[in-house]
């Protein structure tokens, strides 16, 4: 198994260590975590966040809470492990990766129903390791198609986080951009700081710094001016799920970016690995959007509130932009051009 440091297992491999996104960049501070509770909670609050990582979280948490479970006989071990692989994923509902690792996991205890659940369970541990690891190269060639898009010089713009806390290593949507620094390329990222959880801000601008790629901050409603200025050659964007037609979720604010590189003639590109493609969701009329606390919005960044008190707030964690806007998805497999519903379909 890869070696992570903001997902891995304890010692004891009785519980999961997290890097605690919601401190960053302030503080690095690690979670223990032991419980289904205690997982659950790491995914809603954003402690881990991500689409690959908490498929990664997912598939490792699973293993965890399986091994208390040891001596049940198979029935009562197989639909306690249902129980809780539905508990974790209702944890949240847009990113596909989460439903798409617990199924994973699901499939080894029924591909086995004929031994033991002692047996059962290194095989589940050996699961997670195969979500992983294969992550960790998915990464690095959605990286690797990526780069072969750009030249010295170039200027992208990413809104959100897409970056290795985001996954397991390189990231999707930064992935391009660090593998590049790595190679001496000298390229000009411009972050959207995201709002209204900043993770733009805090996390993206924080990991490019890392690893000595020119960032520059901006906010959301700056992108149309450094789009205009000239500055930003191509947009780059992670994922949470892809629909059959090329419909994509990720952050909310991430579809008037697509418009505005429509308009400016900046191409647009998607980058995730097929896992967050969801042949299902016909469209992106399909893809269930996560509607979260207005307190996000009213208080949540300010030492007293930044809005009327009572005041009506819509706060919908994620959009969907139109497959008409995209120029490309940027994916393990190399990169997918319109028609969507016949080459996305071809990847399986």
């Amino acid at each position: 198994m890869e070696s992570l440091g903001h997902i891995r297992l304890t010692p004891g491999e009785d519980g999961l260590v997290i890097l605690d996104q919601t401190q960053l960049p302030n503080r690095e501070v690690c979670l223990e975590l032991h419980t289904a509770e205690e997982m659950y909670r790491a995914i809603k609050r954003l402690e881990v966040r991500g689409a690959p990582a908490i498929g990664i979280f997912a598939g490792l948490a699973l293993y965890v809470l399986s091994r208390p479970l040891a001596s049940l006989p198979y029935p009562e071990f197989r639909e306690k492990l249902r129980s809780l692989s539905l508990y974790l994923n209702s944890s949240r509902p847009t990113a596909v990766n989460l439903s798409w690792a617990l199924r994973r996991i699901e499939n080894v205890a029924d591909g086995n129903s004929d031994k033991a659940p002692a047996e059962i369970i290194p095989l589940i541990r050996a699961e997670a390791e195969r979500i992983l690891d294969e992550d960790v190269a998915m990464c690095r060639a959605i990286s690797e198609y990526g780069l072969s898009l750009l030249k010295d010089g170039d200027g992208v713009l990413t809104h959100c986080n897409a970056g290795p806390i985001a996954t397991s290593r390189y990231g999707t949507g930064l992935g391009p951009l660090i593998l590049g620094a790595e190679r001496g390329m000298r390229l000009r990222a411009y972050a959207d700081e995201t709002r209204p959880l900043l993770q733009g801000a805090r996390l993206t601008a924080w990991e490019l710094q890392k690893a000595g790629v020119d960032v520059t901050l901006i906010c959301d409603n700056m992108a149309s001016a450094v789009m205009k200025e000239g500055r930003v050659q191509f947009c780059f964007v992670g994922c949470d799920r892809v629909a059959a037609n090329g419909d994509t979720a990720n952050k909310i604010g991430t579809s008037g970016v697509a418009i505005l590189a429509k308009h400016y003639g900046i191409p647009f590109y998607v980058l995730g690995p097929t896992s967050t493609v969801d042949l299902t969701a016909k469209t992106g009329a399909d893809i269930k959007i996560e509607l979260r606390d207005p307190e996000e919005i009213r208080s949540l960044w300010y030492s007293e509130p930044m809005a009327p008190a009572k005041v009506r707030c819509y706060n919908p964690a994620f959009d969907v932009t139109d497959h008409s806007l995209i120029t490309g998805i940027i994916t393990e497999k190399g990169i997918i051009k319109p028609p969507y519903v016949k080459n996305l379909a071809a990847l399986f």
